[in-house]
């Protein structure tokens, strides 16, 4: 539309202005949707009973917050409010500050929720990318929202402990077991969780391709934020769906300093997308803290830039 172009990169603000007249007894006003006023502003209407005509409107200018008329697009993500790990609740509040800056500087709606019920297929339909923050759905009902969410073309990605899964259903192999074949399987591709590095460790990452939005105009390698780094059951090079887009460059070997928990060679991919599906995965999602009282962050993962870059230029292909 003519008017998105204008309001393109703005900060927005909502500017209320009610009618005197018509309101009758005080009520939670229940609003229509965004309608198209001019190039300058737009309009709801309250459709609460206890409104009479004239009915109370609230008007928006194109320099506040985007609505659902101006937003180029909305996402919605998912975390855990507690997933016993400090660095990944770490990642989780950070990336969530960072989304919703990235929200307000170019023209998205953004909302987080630790509630999974939400996942649903009336609510998420109103949503153009769906965000798993270092967790997954449990609840089968959740679990089978979500695949009719992607097979309908919905776009999604995840970081980090979002892909974990360790032992067979059943098996007690770990609190996060391989029980979702679809999801670990065909979606992700990767299978189980195998191995990881300790402590997080900033690493070179190479780009392998820069055929994809994600990964366009980076350079060909670049040093990553602290992360603690998995290793997976499929090797995703033989997986003709999968394309790698980033893995832990060789020259960055060894990698991790704990004794038993290093890696010296070997082929890491860490970022992927399925051809089949609109997502993308990131490994990243760890941030290096001290544990514990007192405990404190040690690192940030949008501290470096092309990580930054390499999100959101993927966001922004997701829904392209």
């Amino acid at each position: 539309m003519k008017h998105l172009s204008k309001i393109m990169g703005a900060v927005l603000s909502l500017v209320l202005l009610f009618s005197l007249f018509g309101c009758g007894e005080p009520h939670e006003h229940v609003w229509s949707g965004w309608m198209y006023d001019d190039e300058n502003g737009h309009y709801r209407i309250c459709t609460a009973d206890g409104c009479t005509e004239p009915r109370a409107r609230e008007y928006g200018q194109h320099d506040g917050t985007p609505c659902t008329l101006c937003a180029a697009f909305r996402v919605l993500a998912f975390y855990a409010k507690y997933n016993g790990d400090q660095a990944h609740e770490s990642f989780d509040a950070e990336a969530d500050d960072w989304f919703q800056k990235q929200a307000e500087e170019n023209n998205f709606i953004y909302e987080s929720t630790c509630d999974w019920s939400l996942l649903n297929d009336a609510y998420v339909a109103n949503f153009d990318v769906l965000i798993f923050l270092d967790s997954r759905p449990e609840d089968p009902y959740v679990r089978a929202a979500f695949e009719r969410y992607m097979e309908k073309g919905g776009a999604w990605m995840g970081f980090h402990f979002a892909a974990f899964a360790l032992g067979e259903a059943g098996s007690g192999g770990s609190a996060v077991e391989q029980d979702w074949d679809w999801y670990h399987e065909e979606f992700l591709g990767s299978g189980q969780y195998t191995d990881n590095t300790w402590q997080p460790t900033a690493e070179t990452l190479r780009v392998e391709t820069h055929d994809h939005p994600a990964t366009e105009g980076l350079p060909d390698t670049f040093v990553s934020a602290p992360c603690e780094w998995y290793s997976w059951e499929h090797d995703l090079r033989e997986n003709p769906d999968i394309t790698v887009l980033a893995s832990l460059d060789s020259s960055t070997f060894p990698v991790g300093d704990n004794p038993g928990e290093i890696w010296y060679d070997g082929y890491y991919p860490v970022v992927w997308a399925n051809n089949n599906y609109r997502m993308i995965y990131f490994n990243m999602g760890h941030n290096l803290v001290q544990y514990g009282q007192p405990y404190r962050d040690l690192s940030h993962t949008f501290d470096c830039e092309e990580m930054a870059a390499m999100v959101l230029n993927g966001l922004f292909g997701l829904v392209g």
